[in-house]
């Protein structure tokens, strides 16, 4: 235990005080605050904008004399109800001096009404999030709609009490709500993807240049193998715990300070509203499964004998990864989590840390399926442990070219 003790502390020592990793974890950080104060910062200095109370958008609405008065009437009152963000100007003028106030941004952009059911729209840039023309086709059916039925005789008070008929609806959801569960799910998946890969190349390329300086020749002499393999991988394991701490912490007290200014913006509150239990098991599938992939490459990192034969060796470990994520990420996308291969995946234990958990976030499981998922994980996780330290061992003596995975075995058998 003291031998692992002192490896762990040296290791997570190296972690927290290397450069690129103080360096990315600030940098995530900063980024995260600036994109979630950009809101409040945009609003102090909008407020203090001497401008701020002449300057607005402005909508130009040209209409076809040929509108029914009361048609003609109802769109004056529609389109500035609709567009409260915009000074909504109703105009006379000809399509082409329309154009040229656009292009001039005296008019943000314009409606030129031919009829209830035909109109143009102008606007100099098109936005990718404009959605003026849907609020007026919107606008233009209700319109249509009461003008023909006062036409056909139904009094106004009639076609107002039709058209403002509400429909109510009652939703019962009895399992997970993917729309709500989505984004964070989403997020956590890629987070626990981009650490794990990260964390264990790290541990190999450790582990590689060691042996490359043969500085694990003398480590091996003092130290017990499984010592020295739990250390590194046990020390990288909260190293990047620690980072995501960081960044996810910072992220989170940045949106509650800043709560008020993300309220309407559905898509980010909805990121941040993380049940506890799905952290909980975030924790739980992001520590088994990085120990099982943080074995493999130490593992590997051992048998390799250059720094450049790394990315060569981990590219299997990598690869088996990769092709998880990307299941994962499909099923996730096309709203199916609980198909055939997920289940499947969910009980491979080099898998199983992100499809079991985004089935968790995203459907309902049964509790004897987490528990079998989560006890293959721990056995798998104890014996890759013990087998990535023999491997560890034998390693160590390998030099020359990568050798092969029977000459390993072959060591392993005698050792």
């Amino acid at each position: 235990m003291k031998q692992f003790l002192k490896i762990f502390k040296f290791e997570l020592k190296n972690y927290l005080a290397n450069k690129v990793y103080l360096g990315v974890t600030i940098f995530m950080m900063a980024v995260i605050i600036g994109v979630l104060f950009f809101p409040r910062i945009a609003e102090s200095f909008k407020n203090n904008s001497p401008d701020n109370d002449t300057k607005s958008r402005i909508m130009l609405i040209t209409a076809d004399s040929a509108l029914s008065e009361i048609g003609g009437s109802q769109l004056n009152s529609a389109f500035s109800s609709a567009f409260p963000d915009y000074e909504v100007v109703f105009t006379d003028e000809s399509a082409e001096e329309i154009q040229n106030k656009i292009k001039n941004e005296e008019a943000d952009c314009a409606f030129a009404i031919h009829s209830l059911t035909d109109y143009t729209y102008f606007v100099n840039n098109l936005s990718m999030y404009d959605a003026n023309t849907a609020a007026v086709d919107e606008i233009l059916k209700s319109v249509y709609r009461m003008t023909a039925m006062l036409e056909n005789g139904v009094s106004p008070e009639q076609a107002q009490q039709i058209m403002g008929a509400e429909i109510q609806h009652n939703q019962i959801v009895t399992g997970e709500d993917q729309m709500q569960n989505f984004i964070y799910t989403y997020i956590m998946v890629f987070a626990l993807y981009m650490v794990i890969l990260l964390y264990g190349q790290m541990v190999a390329t450790n582990v590689a240049t060691e042996k490359s300086s043969r500085a694990m020749e003398m480590l091996i002499t003092s130290a017990k193998p499984t010592s020295m393999m739990f250390g590194k991988v046990i020390s990288s394991c909260v190293a990047g715990l620690i980072q995501i701490t960081a960044i996810f912490g910072t992220a989170f007290v940045c949106y509650n300070i800043n709560k008020q200014q993300w309220d309407d913006k559905g898509m980010i509150a909805s990121s941040f509203n993380i049940p506890f239990s799905i952290l909980i098991y975030m924790l739980v599938f992001f520590l088994l499964g990085f120990l099982i992939y943080a074995f493999l490459y130490g593992a590997v990192g051992s048998t390799a004998s250059k720094l450049e034969d790394i990315n060569t060796s981990v590219m299997p470990i990598t690869m088996l990864f990769i092709i998880a994520f990307f299941v994962v990420v499909f099923s996730l996308t096309s709203g199916n989590v609980d198909n055939t291969l997920m289940k499947v995946c969910s009980y491979i234990p080099f898998t199983s840390p992100i499809a079991m958990f985004t089935r968790i976030a995203m459907s309902t499981v049964p509790v004897y399926e987490i528990i079998i998922s989560i006890a293959i994980l721990i056995v798998t996780v104890i014996g890759t442990g013990i087998l990535s330290a023999k491997i560890y061992r034998t390693g160590v003596l390998l030099y020359g070219t990568t050798p092969k995975i029977s000459t390993i075995f072959k060591m392993l058998k005698k050792s």
